[in-house]
C-alpha cells in the first residue's frame, strides 16, 4: 500500500485531469501530453502516450498551408508526423474542472484556444459521475482570408504497455444523432480479462458548419504518414466504413477523428471534440466482487455507454460550463480574496476525482451483509440512493478513505457533495460496529495484534489490491486500535455533516456509534483526570512523531469531541449523558490548561521530553472544528479565546514567519528558540493539508491577514517554485525535499472558504433545539 523503495518521482508536467468523479481519471498536461492515467480502480500509469495529440491543419484557397501536432515534444515514433510546436507560442491556465490552452499559430493570423471542460459540479450527483471530458476549440481568424480549419484528434488503443500488444483489441466507427444534434467519432475497445473498457473519440457535426471525418485504424508504432497524408491532402480523414479487424499479437492500433470548418476572414469558429471513456464493471486485487460504477445507473453495465457518453458531453458541455461559472464566479469576482487563493481553493479540488476515486453501486451481496446496520435505519437507504465513495489518503498511499486525514479533506466534500459524506460517514459508522479478529504482524512495534476492533473507527476501509469495504485496515505500521484521534475525529465530523445538512434522521443514526466510540476512547483516561494521555508512541496522524502523557492534540481533539457530545445530548434529549460528558468537559479543560499551557501556547505534550514545549501548528485542531460547526465560542467555549489568540500569534511568529522567512508555510514543530523541532522526520516538516486548516483556524478568529500569509507560503511553494500543479504533496521540508505526492489532505483549504464564508454570515450554523431545522448549506 505505500511503495517506500520506489516513490513517484516529481515530474512537472501535469495539468487539470479530466473525468468525474468515481469513474477514473485521464490528465491532460499543460504542455498538451496525455500523461496520468487511473483507469483501474486507484492505479496509476505514469506514461506520456505518444499518440494521443491534436493536430491542426489550416487551407487557404483549396492549399493546405499549415499542419502542425500541437506538441512541443519530438519522440522517435511517428516521425513522419510535424513535431516540435514552439512552446514560445503557447499558455496554458488551469482553474479545475476547466482549463484552457492558447496557441498562437507562427505567421498564420491564427489563435487557437482549447478549452477542456469536465462535468464536476458540486450537489449534482449525476452529471458529477460521468466519466468524460469535452475539448473546445474556439479559432480566432484575424487575417484578410477565409481559413478552413481541421482539428484532429488521435488516440491509442491503450497505454503503451504490454496489454496493447496481447492482440485482440479492436476500433470500430459510430454514429449517433439524438435530439437533432449528431456526434460521430471512433470507438476504442480495449479488450483484457479483467477491467476491460472502451475509449471514444468524438465531434459534433453542424449542419453547415463543422464536418467530422474519421480514421478508423492506424499503427501509432510506425511513421504514421498514412494518416498525416490523409489529412495534409484535403484537410479531411478518408472515413472509411465498417470496424477495424482486431489487432494481431503484438499489434498496436490508434484511430483519429477529425473536425473541420471554415472561419471567415476576421471572424471566429467553434470546433467541439470530445472524450469518454467506459469501464462499468470493475474488479479490484482480490478480484472477488464485481463492482459497477456510479455513471452506471444512468448509461448502462455492458460496456456500450460511449456513444450515448459521447452525445451527452457534446450537447450538454455548455450547461455545465454555466453551471461551474455560477458556482465559480462569486469567489473568483471576490476582490478582497488574493488571486492565489482563488487557484488553490479550485484546483486543489482534482484530488476528488483523481485520488483513485472510487464511487460504485451498493451490491446486493453487500446490503445483505449489511443488513440492518446495527440500528443505522438510513444506512441502505443511503448507500443505495448515493453509492459508495472512497479516494485514496494519496496516489502513493494507497489506502482508502483514510480517516485521520479525511478529517482535514473532508470539507470539500461536505460542502460541494454533501450526501457523498452522509454515505462515506455512513459506511465508516458500519465498520465502527464491525470488527476483524485476524490476527497479524504490525511493523513498528513487531507484535501481533487483532485486525479491528469492535467500536474503534477503522484508520481505512481497504486498498484497491485487495477489496476494499470488506477488508479494512491496509495500514499496518502501527496498531491504530490504539491511536487517540479516530475515534475523536469520527464524533467531530458527525456532528460537522449534522450542522451542515440539519439531517436530523442522521443525528438520530450515528449517536449511538458516537457513545460507543467515546466510551472505548474513555479508556485513554488513565487517571480520570477528564482529559486522554498519549502512549509515548507515535499514536496519531503524526505516526512518526512521539508524543507522552496528556498532548495539545488529541488532548485539544477530546475536548472538543467531549463537548460536541454535550451539544448532541441537548439535542437527542439525553439529560443522563449530557450530565456525564458536562462533568468530563469540566475535568479535562481544567487539567488540558494546568498540564500544557505554557503563557503563550499550548505545549506539545506534557511528558518532560526534550521536545515537550515545541510549538505544534496544529496544536489548535479541536478549537478549528468546534468553530466550523459553530461552536467553540460564547458559552460553547472550550478554550479560552486570549489562549487561543496568544497560541495563534505564537505559531504565526515562529512557525510561519521564522521558517524560510516565512515562505513556505507553517513547520510542525518549532523549538521556543526559534529552530524548528528535528526530533522527528514530521515534526521538521510542513504538511500543506495541516498549514490550510491552521490558516482557516486563523480567519474564525479574526487573524485573516495572518491567515492568508501563512497558506500563501504552501500555494507559492507547491504550485510555483516546486512546479507541482496538480500533484500537492502531504508534505515537504525546507530543503525543498517533500513526500507523498498526490495527497488528500490539502483539500482541508475548502475549510478556509468555510470560515470566510462564516465570518460573513453565509455559512452553516449548528442548527438550535432538539430537531433539525432547515438544511444549511455552505
Amino acid at each position: 500500500f505505500i511503495d517506500l523503495l520506489n516513490s513517484q518521482p516529481l515530474r512537472q508536467i501535469y495539468g487539470c485531469p479530466l473525468g468525474g468523479l468515481g469513474g477514473g481519471t485521464i490528465t491532460r498536461g499543460w504542455r498538451g501530453d496525455f500523461c496520468r492515467w487511473q483507469m483501474n480502480p486507484g492505479l496509476y500509469h505514469y506514461k506520456a502516450v505518444v499518440a494521443d495529440q491534436f493536430t491542426v491543419c489550416l487551407r487557404r484557397k483549396g492549399q493546405t498551408v499549415y499542419q502542425q501536432v500541437l506538441s512541443v515534444e519530438r519522440p522517435s515514433a511517428l516521425q513522419g508526423w510535424n513535431w516540435g510546436f514552439c512552446g514560445h507560442y503557447a499558455f496554458y491556465h488551469a482553474l479545475y474542472p476547466r482549463a484552457w490552452t492558447v496557441y498562437q499559430l507562427p505567421g498564420q493570423d491564427v489563435v487557437l484556444t482549447c478549452r477542456q471542460v469536465s462535468p464536476i459540479i458540486p450537489h449534482d450527483y449525476q452529471e458529477s459521475s460521468l466519466p468524460v471530458g469535452a475539448f473546445v476549440w474556439e479559432v480566432e481568424n484575424s487575417s484578410g482570408q477565409d481559413v478552413e480549419v481541421s482539428i484532429m484528434f488521435t488516440f491509442r488503443n491503450g497505454l503503451e504497455t504490454k496489454e496493447d500488444r496481447s492482440g485482440g483489441h479492436w476500433n470500430e466507427p459510430f454514429v449517433l444523432e439524438k435530439d437533432g444534434c449528431c456526434v460521430r467519432g471512433v470507438l476504442l475497445h480495449h479488450c483484457v480479462p479483467v477491467n476491460p473498457y472502451t475509449l471514444a473519440i468524438s465531434a459534433l457535426e453542424t449542419v453547415r458548419g463543422t464536418t467530422v471525418t474519421h480514421c478508423t485504424s492506424f499503427n501509432p508504432a510506425g511513421t504514421g504518414q498514412d494518416v498525416w497524408q490523409d489529412l495534409l491532402a484535403d484537410g479531411k480523414l478518408a472515413s472509411p466504413p465498417g470496424e477495424a479487424p482486431p489487432s494481431e499479437k503484438g499489434e498496436a492500433c490508434a484511430a483519429a477523428v477529425c473536425a473541420t470548418r471554415v472561419v471567415p476572414a476576421g471572424g471566429h469558429g467553434t470546433l467541439e471534440l470530445g472524450l469518454a471513456w467506459d469501464m462499468p464493471r470493475i474488479r479490484f486485487g482480490s478480484r472477488e466482487k464485481e463492482h459497477h460504477r456510479r455513471y452506471t445507473r444512468f448509461f448502462g453495465r455492458e460496456q456500450e455507454a460511449c456513444p450515448a457518453l459521447s452525445h451527452h458531453l457534446l450537447t450538454h458541455y455548455k450547461a455545465w460550463e454555466q453551471r461551474i461559472a455560477a458556482w465559480q464566479q462569486p469567489i473568483l469576482e471576490n476582490r478582497c480574496l488574493p488571486p492565489w487563493y482563488k487557484s488553490a481553493l479550485f484546483n486543489e479540488l482534482y484530488f476528488l476525482a483523481d485520488g483513485g476515486t472510487l464511487w460504485v453501486e451498493l451490491l446486493p451481496d453487500d446490503a445483505a451483509a449489511l443488513g440492518a446496520g446495527q440500528g443505522l435505519s438510513q444506512l441502505l437507504p443511503v448507500l443505495r440512493e448515493y453509492g459508495r465513495f472512497a479516494y485514496l489518503e494519496g496516489q502513493e498511499y494507497r489506502m482508502y478513505n483514510t480517516y485521520d486525514v479525511h478529517f482535514y479533506a473532508s470539507f470539500a466534500l461536505a460542502m460541494l457533495w454533501p450526501k457523498l459524506e452522509l454515505s462515506l460517514q455512513y459506511d465508516m459508522a458500519a465498520a465502527v460496529l464491525n470488527e476483524d479478529t485476524q490476527s497479524r504482524l504490525y511493523l513498528m512495534s513487531g507484535q501481533m495484534a487483532q485486525v479491528k476492533l469492535r467500536n474503534v473507527v477503522p484508520h481505512d476501509i481497504g486498498e484497491p489490491d485487495d477489496e476494499p469495504w470488506q477488508r479494512l485496515n491496509a495500514y499496518l505500521i502501527h496498531d491504530t486500535a490504539g491511536w487517540k484521534d479516530l475515534n475523536l475525529k469520527f464524533v467531530l465530523q458527525v456532528f460537522r455533516d449534522y450542522s451542515f445538512t440539519g439531517d436530523a434522521a442522521y443525528l438520530q443514526d450515528m449517536w449511538p456509534v458516537c457513545q460507543a466510540v467515546m466510551d472505548s476512547e474513555l479508556r485513554f483516561d488513565r487517571d480520570g483526570d477528564g482529559l486522554i494521555e498519549n502512549s509515548g508512541f507515535a499514536d496519531q496522524t503524526y505516526d512518526a512523531w512521539v508524543v507522552t502523557g496528556a498532548s495539545a492534540y488529541c488532548g485539544g481533539l477530546w475536548l472538543a469531541a467531549v463537548c460536541v457530545m454535550c451539544r448532541m445530548a441537548e439535542i437527542m434529549g439525553s439529560g443522563e449523558v449530557l450530565q456525564k460528558y458536562a462533568a468530563i468537559l469540566a475535568r479535562g479543560s481544567a487539567a488540558f490548561e494546568r498540564l500544557l499551557w505554557n503563557g503563550k501556547y499550548y505545549n506539545y505534550d506534557s511528558g518532560g521530553g526534550p521536545s515537550s514545549d515545541s510549538v505544534m501548528a496544529d496544536q489548535l485542531a479541536g478549537q478549528w472544528f468546534l468553530r466550523a460547526c459553530g461552536l467553540g465560542e460564547g458559552e460553547s467555549e472550550v478554550f479560552p479565546r486570549s489562549h487561543v489568540l496568544s497560541a495563534l500569534r505564537t505559531i504565526f511568529e515562529l512557525n510561519v514567519l521564522g521558517f524560510a522567512g516565512g515562505t513556505m508555510g507553517a513547520v510542525n514543530g518549532m523549538r521556543p528558540s526559534g529552530v524548528p523541532d528535528t526530533s522527528s522526520v514530521q515534526s521538521d516538516e510542513v504538511w500543506v493539508g495541516v498549514v490550510y486548516a491552521l490558516a482557516a483556524t486563523m480567519i474564525q478568529e479574526g487573524l485573516v491577514q495572518e491567515g492568508f500569509r501563512t497558506a500563501e507560503g504552501c500555494y507559492r511553494t507547491v504550485w510555483e517554485r516546486l512546479g507541482m500543479a496538480f500533484q500537492t504533496p502531504e508534505a515537504y521540508c525546507q530543503r525543498r525535499v517533500f513526500r507523498s505526492l498526490a495527497y488528500m489532505r490539502p483539500l482541508s483549504i475548502w475549510a478556509m472558504q468555510l470560515a470566510l464564508e462564516q465570518q460573513a454570515g453565509r455559512g452553516p450554523r449548528a442548527p438550535a433545539g432538539k430537531q433539525a431545522g432547515t438544511p444549511a448549506r455552505p
